[in-house]
């Protein structure tokens, strides 16, 4: 199974499926079943990404979000022992309706991650994405939810 999906992958099929969440995380942060694919980034893991790192990240991002005159549509926060789980749930109606508002969220942060200066400094800004940004940081999944009725995991590798 785990050589098909390599195959698949490598072809450049997504393979989204149905999964059990086995974790604790679920029916808590975000509804079960999820559904699941796998990004094979480009990137490579920092070596100084670890558990604070992505805190960091977490925080910073809130930060952003609570300066904002409006409530964020959206909450981003980091568990499992590592905080090696990335989570994106919506906080309000609108914001994720369905997986095509999710991944479109996840658009505009690889627009954003493009813009920074550790993109531009490795000249890797027209090649990676947000995806590979949490994979320098050491996340090793992301799960993005409407917080009622879908959840979608990226697992990366």
């Amino acid at each position: 199974m785990k050589r098909l999906l390599l195959i698949l992958f490598a072809s450049g099929l997504v393979w989204p499926a149905a999964i059990q969440a086995d974790d604790r995380h679920t029916e808590y942060y975000y509804p079960g079943p999820v559904t699941e694919e796998v990004y094979g980034s480009r990137a490579e893991t920092m070596p100084e990404a670890e558990r604070s790192l992505r805190l960091r990240f977490i925080t910073g991002f809130t930060q952003e979000q609570l300066n904002r005159p409006y409530p964020p549509p959206h909450a981003l926060f980091a568990k499992g022992a590592d905080g090696e789980k990335l989570l994106l749930v919506a906080t309000g109606a609108g914001s994720f309706e369905n997986i095509y508002h999710a991944r479109a969220v996840l658009a505009q942060m690889t627009a954003i991650a493009r813009g920074t200066p550790l993109f531009r400094d490795m000249q890797v800004e027209d090649v990676f994405t947000f995806f590979d940004l949490a994979k320098m940081m050491g996340f090793t999944q992301i799960t993005v939810s409407d917080g009622k009725s879908f959840a979608h995991r990226i697992n990366i590798q």
